[in-house]
């Protein structure tokens, strides 16, 4: 269950991250063994894109079941005018030295909140030890349900791929979103996780989509003026394009390095092609990552169709989601999903996940392995830290195993692949 310094304990760690030590011990339960067999048993026999990494020096499943490396994730949080105390908690309880960081407030914020945030990504100490939050220093103009979501989050991309490299999957988050597990679990569950793999919920079946997205062109005045305005709708209708297949889902998404190179480098076109399409599309945020893809023979097999995200919608659905309060905290914690949205600002069920889920406490970071100092009121435990490279997954990590399992299972996974 736990993940172990080789030889020392968590109080021989001096504050030097740059520790020498990085042999990682485990003692694997029943279940995660399972997972690594389930993954050498379902992914292997199936043919495999010629780009893909799925191969067993990803798993590294030796005899002594030495663990494979931790990955690394690239998070975008996101936020507008009024958010940036929802965005500091977000950071702080999805925080740890092997991840990155880029915190955007769009245009819609004022500079004194832009401000505030990278005032208080410098004040920080820890943030300073390990460089590894970015703050975006002029904000992108985004239009609601208009292409400029989807260019601020390709921006966002771009700034990953230049500033850092060794990061794994890139995830989006709002300030309205909030983690359910810890980083320490998700690093654990996601080292046994082949690296190529995408986490996108998506469907070929537009439905009602089709004529109240696909076939209206929108023009979005985001794209050319420099004010917030909502999209505005063209007399002409168009028909569904015959060239590639549309998909749509979920705009929250967890996706891998190389996928994104190829969205932001295109040494294909269909990524450029599909953005001049999406350019005149309500909500292209829910189908351009879908629809490259899905249309592309070297990624289409990489996908999960899952979102990872936990969400409550009415019946039948509205616009957006249902506001997560006290009484959806059971069914959301039992769920597995690593991510939930959308909360209201400050309220009583955020106070909840941190002191049962995260252990968590007022403006502190989550608690990892990483964190050696002692846990006093008054200090930050994470003040003194050790070795970013040792993790300590809780039993709470089960759950989510569980749902990697669910979902990588032969009747779930090929078969719901861009379909």
């Amino acid at each position: 269950m736990k993940r172990n310094h080789s030889s020392h304990n968590h109080h021989h760690h001096h504050q030097n991250h740059h520790h020498n030590n990085h042999r990682k011990w485990l003692i694997i339960p029943t279940l995660t063994i399972s997972l690594l067999l389930f993954l050498l048993l379902i992914l292997f026999p199936h043919p495999k894109p010629s780009s893909s990494s799925l191969s067993s020096k990803n798993l590294n499943f030796t005899t002594n079941f030495n663990l494979p490396n931790l990955p690394k994730f690239a998070y975008l949080l996101t936020g507008t005018k009024g958010e940036v105390s929802q965005l500091k908690r977000v950071l702080q309880a999805t925080y740890h030295p092997r991840n990155y960081y880029l915190l955007h407030l769009d245009l819609e914020a004022s500079d004194a909140e832009r401000l505030e945030v990278a005032k208080y990504v410098k004040s920080e100490r820890v943030f300073g030890a390990f460089r590894n939050v970015m703050v975006v220093g002029k904000g992108d103009l985004v239009t609601y349900k208009g292409p400029s979501m989807i260019a601020s989050t390709l921006h966002s991309v771009a700034l990953f791929l230049k500033k850092v490299h060794d990061w794994d999957w890139f995830v989006n988050l709002s300030a309205s979103d909030y983690p359910l597990f810890s980083q320490d679990d998700l690093l654990h569950i996601f080292s046994f996780m082949p690296r190529d793999m995408n986490f996108i919920e998506h469907t070929s079946n537009m439905g009602w989509k089709e004529f109240q997205r696909a076939r209206p062109i929108i023009i979005d005045p985001g794209l050319y003026h420099s004010r917030v305005s909502s999209v505005y709708y063209a007399k002409e209708k168009r028909s569904l394009p015959s060239s590639f297949k549309l998909f749509t889902g979920s705009e929250w998404v967890v996706l891998t390095k190389p996928f994104l190179e190829f969205c932001v480098w295109g040494w294909d076109n269909l990524p450029r092609t599909l953005l001049m399409y999406y350019t005149n599309f309500l909500s292209s945020n829910e189908g351009y990552f879908h629809t490259v893809i899905c249309n592309h023979k070297d990624y289409q097999n990489t996908t999960v169709n899952h979102d990872l995200r936990y969400l409550k919608w009415d019946n039948p659905p509205k616009q957006h989601p249902l506001s997560l309060k006290l009484e959806h905290f059971k069914d959301m914690a039992l769920s597995g999903a690593p991510f939930a949205r959308r909360f209201d600002k400050d309220d009583p069920v955020l106070d909840k996940i941190d002191k049962e889920l995260l252990e968590r406490s007022d403006s502190h970071f989550t608690r990892g392995a990483w964190c050696v100092g002692e846990s006093l009121k008054e200090k930050n435990p994470c003040d003194v830290y050790g070795n970013p490279d040792v993790v300590k997954p809780s039993l709470r990590s089960k759950i989510l195993e569980k749902l990697m399992l669910k979902l990588l299972d032969s009747e779930n996974f090929r078969p719901k692949q861009c379909k």
